[in-house]
Protein backbone atom coordinates (compact mmCIF):
# COMPACT_ATOMS: atom_id res chain seq x y z
CA UNK A 1 0.00 0.00 0.00
CA UNK A 2 1.38 3.43 -0.99
CA UNK A 3 0.33 6.70 0.62
CA UNK A 4 1.06 9.95 -1.20
CA UNK A 5 0.82 13.06 0.97
CA UNK A 6 -0.15 16.18 -1.00
CA UNK A 7 0.82 19.48 0.67
CA UNK A 8 0.94 20.99 -2.82
CA UNK A 9 -2.77 20.31 -3.33
CA UNK A 10 -3.52 21.50 0.20
CA UNK A 11 -1.63 24.79 -0.18
CA UNK A 12 -2.31 25.85 -3.76
CA UNK A 13 -5.77 27.26 -3.13
CA UNK A 14 -4.91 29.26 -0.01
CA UNK A 15 -5.44 33.00 -0.42
CA UNK A 16 -2.82 34.07 2.12
CA UNK A 17 0.70 33.51 0.89
CA UNK A 18 2.77 31.06 2.92
CA UNK A 19 6.42 31.99 3.24
CA UNK A 20 9.18 29.76 1.91
CA UNK A 21 10.31 29.19 5.49
CA UNK A 22 6.88 27.91 6.56
CA UNK A 23 6.59 25.63 3.54
CA UNK A 24 10.05 24.19 4.12
CA UNK A 25 9.37 23.68 7.83
CA UNK A 26 6.10 21.87 7.09
CA UNK A 27 7.37 19.64 4.29
CA UNK A 28 10.51 18.76 6.26
CA UNK A 29 8.25 17.64 9.12
CA UNK A 30 6.17 15.32 6.93
CA UNK A 31 9.29 13.95 5.26
CA UNK A 32 10.02 12.31 8.62
CA UNK A 33 6.66 10.49 8.76
CA UNK A 34 7.33 7.73 6.23
CA UNK A 35 4.95 8.48 3.35
CA UNK A 36 5.93 6.82 0.09
CA UNK A 37 5.79 10.13 -1.79
CA UNK A 38 5.34 13.82 -0.98
CA UNK A 39 3.60 15.95 -3.62
CA UNK A 40 5.65 19.01 -2.76
CA UNK A 41 5.02 21.70 -5.38
CA UNK A 42 4.51 22.58 -9.01
CA UNK A 43 6.33 24.16 -11.91
CA UNK A 44 3.46 26.00 -13.56
CA UNK A 45 2.75 29.64 -14.30
CA UNK A 46 2.95 31.85 -11.16
CA UNK A 47 -0.09 33.67 -12.53
CA UNK A 48 -2.06 30.43 -12.45
CA UNK A 49 -0.98 29.34 -8.97
CA UNK A 50 0.74 32.22 -7.12
CA UNK A 51 1.04 30.18 -3.92
CA UNK A 52 3.56 27.82 -5.53
CA UNK A 53 5.71 30.34 -7.39
CA UNK A 54 8.60 29.51 -5.04
CA UNK A 55 8.69 25.74 -5.58
CA UNK A 56 12.29 25.79 -6.81
CA UNK A 57 13.47 27.64 -3.70
CA UNK A 58 11.48 25.33 -1.42
CA UNK A 59 12.96 22.21 -3.03
CA UNK A 60 16.48 23.56 -2.66
CA UNK A 61 16.01 23.89 1.13
CA UNK A 62 14.42 20.52 1.94
CA UNK A 63 16.30 18.05 4.11
CA UNK A 64 16.31 14.73 2.24
CA UNK A 65 19.17 13.23 4.26
CA UNK A 66 17.14 11.04 6.58
CA UNK A 67 13.96 10.18 4.69
CA UNK A 68 12.83 7.31 2.50
CA UNK A 69 10.06 9.42 1.00
CA UNK A 70 10.31 10.52 -2.62
CA UNK A 71 9.27 13.88 -4.02
CA UNK A 72 6.72 14.60 -6.74
CA UNK A 73 6.05 17.92 -8.45
CA UNK A 74 3.30 18.86 -10.90
CA UNK A 75 4.10 20.24 -14.33
CA UNK A 76 1.75 21.16 -17.15
CA UNK A 77 4.11 21.57 -20.10
CA UNK A 78 7.62 20.99 -21.43
CA UNK A 79 9.02 24.21 -19.98
CA UNK A 80 7.88 23.31 -16.48
CA UNK A 81 9.20 19.78 -16.87
CA UNK A 82 12.58 21.12 -17.95
CA UNK A 83 12.76 23.05 -14.70
CA UNK A 84 11.59 20.11 -12.60
CA UNK A 85 14.09 17.56 -13.92
CA UNK A 86 17.00 19.77 -12.81
CA UNK A 87 16.33 18.77 -9.20
CA UNK A 88 17.94 15.53 -8.07
CA UNK A 89 15.55 15.54 -5.11
CA UNK A 90 12.56 15.04 -7.43
CA UNK A 91 11.68 11.46 -8.38
CA UNK A 92 8.28 11.97 -10.02
CA UNK A 93 6.72 14.50 -12.37
CA UNK A 94 2.93 14.65 -12.26
CA UNK A 95 0.96 15.70 -15.33
CA UNK A 96 -2.78 16.59 -15.16
CA UNK A 97 -4.76 15.17 -18.08
CA UNK A 98 -8.52 15.34 -18.61
CA UNK A 99 -10.95 14.33 -21.35
CA UNK A 100 -13.02 17.37 -20.39
CA UNK A 101 -11.96 19.98 -22.92
CA UNK A 102 -13.49 22.71 -20.75
CA UNK A 103 -11.66 21.67 -17.59
CA UNK A 104 -8.37 21.15 -19.42
CA UNK A 105 -8.49 24.67 -20.80
CA UNK A 106 -9.36 26.10 -17.38
CA UNK A 107 -6.80 24.00 -15.54
CA UNK A 108 -3.71 24.17 -17.78
CA UNK A 109 -4.87 26.31 -20.73
CA UNK A 110 -4.66 23.41 -23.15
CA UNK A 111 -6.86 21.47 -25.54
CA UNK A 112 -6.99 17.68 -25.26
CA UNK A 113 -4.98 17.34 -28.48
CA UNK A 114 -2.29 19.70 -27.21
CA UNK A 115 -2.32 17.95 -23.81
CA UNK A 116 -1.42 14.66 -25.48
CA UNK A 117 1.61 16.33 -27.07
CA UNK A 118 2.56 17.90 -23.74
CA UNK A 119 2.21 14.52 -22.03
CA UNK A 120 4.58 12.94 -24.53
CA UNK A 121 7.09 15.78 -24.06
CA UNK A 122 7.03 15.37 -20.28
CA UNK A 123 7.34 11.59 -20.60
CA UNK A 124 10.39 11.96 -22.87
CA UNK A 125 12.07 14.33 -20.41
CA UNK A 126 11.37 11.88 -17.57
CA UNK A 127 12.96 9.03 -19.49
CA UNK A 128 16.03 11.10 -20.35
CA UNK A 129 16.50 12.31 -16.76
CA UNK A 130 15.77 9.18 -14.75
CA UNK A 131 12.43 10.44 -13.47
CA UNK A 132 9.03 8.76 -13.49
CA UNK A 133 5.82 10.21 -14.87
CA UNK A 134 2.62 10.14 -12.82
CA UNK A 135 -0.42 10.95 -14.96
CA UNK A 136 -3.37 12.36 -13.04
CA UNK A 137 -6.60 11.59 -14.90
CA UNK A 138 -8.72 14.58 -13.85
CA UNK A 139 -12.53 14.44 -13.98
CA UNK A 140 -12.38 10.65 -14.13
CA UNK A 141 -15.67 10.32 -12.24
CA UNK A 142 -17.83 13.04 -13.73
CA UNK A 143 -18.01 16.26 -15.71
CA UNK A 144 -20.05 19.32 -14.64
CA UNK A 145 -19.42 21.24 -17.87
CA UNK A 146 -21.53 19.21 -20.28
CA UNK A 147 -18.57 17.67 -22.12
CA UNK A 148 -19.17 14.10 -23.22
CA UNK A 149 -18.41 11.72 -20.34
CA UNK A 150 -19.12 8.16 -19.27
CA UNK A 151 -17.17 5.47 -17.40
CA UNK A 152 -16.71 3.67 -20.71
CA UNK A 153 -15.20 6.77 -22.33
CA UNK A 154 -12.81 7.15 -19.39
CA UNK A 155 -11.83 3.48 -19.64
CA UNK A 156 -11.10 3.84 -23.36
CA UNK A 157 -8.93 6.90 -22.74
CA UNK A 158 -7.06 5.10 -19.98
CA UNK A 159 -6.17 2.39 -22.48
CA UNK A 160 -5.07 4.99 -25.02
CA UNK A 161 -2.79 6.77 -22.54
CA UNK A 162 -1.20 3.52 -21.41
CA UNK A 163 -0.69 2.03 -24.86
CA UNK A 164 0.24 5.14 -26.85
CA UNK A 165 1.98 7.38 -24.30
CA UNK A 166 3.71 4.75 -22.18
CA UNK A 167 1.94 5.77 -18.98
CA UNK A 168 2.83 3.34 -16.20
CA UNK A 169 1.58 5.24 -13.13
CA UNK A 170 -1.98 6.54 -13.44
CA UNK A 171 -3.96 8.22 -10.68
CA UNK A 172 -7.72 8.32 -11.29
CA UNK A 173 -8.87 11.64 -9.88
CA UNK A 174 -12.27 12.55 -8.49
CA UNK A 175 -11.64 16.21 -9.12
CA UNK A 176 -14.95 17.65 -7.88
CA UNK A 177 -16.07 14.95 -5.46
CA UNK A 178 -18.75 13.36 -7.66
CA UNK A 179 -17.63 9.74 -7.36
CA UNK A 180 -19.63 7.13 -5.49
CA UNK A 181 -18.95 3.48 -4.60
CA UNK A 182 -20.54 2.19 -7.81
CA UNK A 183 -18.55 4.44 -10.15
CA UNK A 184 -15.33 3.81 -8.23
CA UNK A 185 -15.80 0.05 -8.36
CA UNK A 186 -16.73 0.04 -12.04
CA UNK A 187 -13.65 1.99 -13.12
CA UNK A 188 -11.06 0.36 -10.86
CA UNK A 189 -12.41 -3.14 -11.49
CA UNK A 190 -12.01 -2.51 -15.21
CA UNK A 191 -8.65 -0.75 -15.24
CA UNK A 192 -6.64 -2.75 -12.68
CA UNK A 193 -7.18 -6.27 -14.13
CA UNK A 194 -6.84 -5.10 -17.75
CA UNK A 195 -3.58 -3.23 -17.17
CA UNK A 196 -1.76 -5.20 -14.47
CA UNK A 197 1.60 -3.70 -15.45
CA UNK A 198 0.38 -0.19 -14.57
CA UNK A 199 0.29 1.24 -11.05
CA UNK A 200 -3.23 2.60 -10.61
CA UNK A 201 -3.88 5.15 -7.87
CA UNK A 202 -6.82 7.03 -6.39
CA UNK A 203 -6.89 10.80 -5.88
CA UNK A 204 -10.36 11.11 -4.39
CA UNK A 205 -11.90 14.37 -3.28
CA UNK A 206 -14.68 13.90 -0.79
CA UNK A 207 -17.04 15.40 1.75
CA UNK A 208 -16.56 14.58 5.46
CA UNK A 209 -19.35 11.99 5.40
CA UNK A 210 -18.46 10.06 2.21
CA UNK A 211 -14.75 9.33 2.60
CA UNK A 212 -15.09 5.86 4.09
CA UNK A 213 -17.35 4.44 1.39
CA UNK A 214 -14.99 5.75 -1.27
CA UNK A 215 -11.88 4.18 0.26
CA UNK A 216 -13.81 0.97 0.83
CA UNK A 217 -14.87 0.76 -2.82
CA UNK A 218 -11.38 1.52 -4.15
CA UNK A 219 -9.61 -1.00 -1.90
CA UNK A 220 -12.19 -3.71 -2.61
CA UNK A 221 -11.47 -3.12 -6.30
CA UNK A 222 -7.73 -3.64 -5.85
CA UNK A 223 -6.38 -0.11 -5.48
CA UNK A 224 -3.17 0.11 -3.45
CA UNK A 225 -2.13 3.73 -4.03
CA UNK A 226 -3.93 6.63 -2.33
CA UNK A 227 -3.40 10.39 -2.32
CA UNK A 228 -4.38 12.36 0.74
CA UNK A 229 -3.80 15.62 2.58
CA UNK A 230 -3.64 16.06 6.34
CA UNK A 231 -6.97 17.36 7.69
CA UNK A 232 -8.42 17.15 4.18
CA UNK A 233 -7.19 20.61 3.22
CA UNK A 234 -7.32 21.65 -0.41
CA UNK A 235 -9.24 20.15 -3.26
CA UNK A 236 -10.61 21.60 -6.45
CA UNK A 237 -11.98 25.18 -6.28
CA UNK A 238 -14.46 24.24 -9.03
CA UNK A 239 -16.33 21.79 -6.79
CA UNK A 240 -19.84 23.04 -6.10
CA UNK A 241 -19.92 21.75 -2.51
CA UNK A 242 -17.78 23.85 -0.18
CA UNK A 243 -17.24 20.81 2.06
CA UNK A 244 -15.52 18.87 -0.74
CA UNK A 245 -11.78 18.62 -0.19
CA UNK A 246 -8.88 16.23 -0.36
CA UNK A 247 -9.22 12.84 1.26
CA UNK A 248 -7.98 13.36 4.82
CA UNK A 249 -4.77 11.40 5.35
CA UNK A 250 -5.67 10.55 8.93
CA UNK A 251 -8.89 8.92 7.68
CA UNK A 252 -6.99 6.80 5.19
CA UNK A 253 -4.53 5.67 7.88
CA UNK A 254 -7.26 4.89 10.41
CA UNK A 255 -9.16 2.85 7.81
CA UNK A 256 -6.04 0.86 6.91
CA UNK A 257 -5.22 0.22 10.58
CA UNK A 258 -8.77 -0.82 11.44
CA UNK A 259 -8.85 -3.25 8.53
CA UNK A 260 -5.30 -4.50 9.19
CA UNK A 261 -3.77 -3.55 5.85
Amino acid sequence: MKLIECPRDAMQGLHDYLSVENKVRYINAILKVGFDTIDAGSFVSPKAIPQLKDTAEVLSKLDMSSTKSKLLVITANKRGAEEAVKFDEVSYLGFPFSISETFQKRNINSTIEDSLRRLDNVQNLCLKNNKKLVTYFSMAFGNPYGDEWSPEIVANWVGKLIQESGVDILSLSDTIGTSNPDSIKWLFEYVIPNFPEVEIGAHLHTTPDTWKEKIDAAIESGCKRFDGAIKGFGGCPMATDGLTGNMATENIISYLNENEY
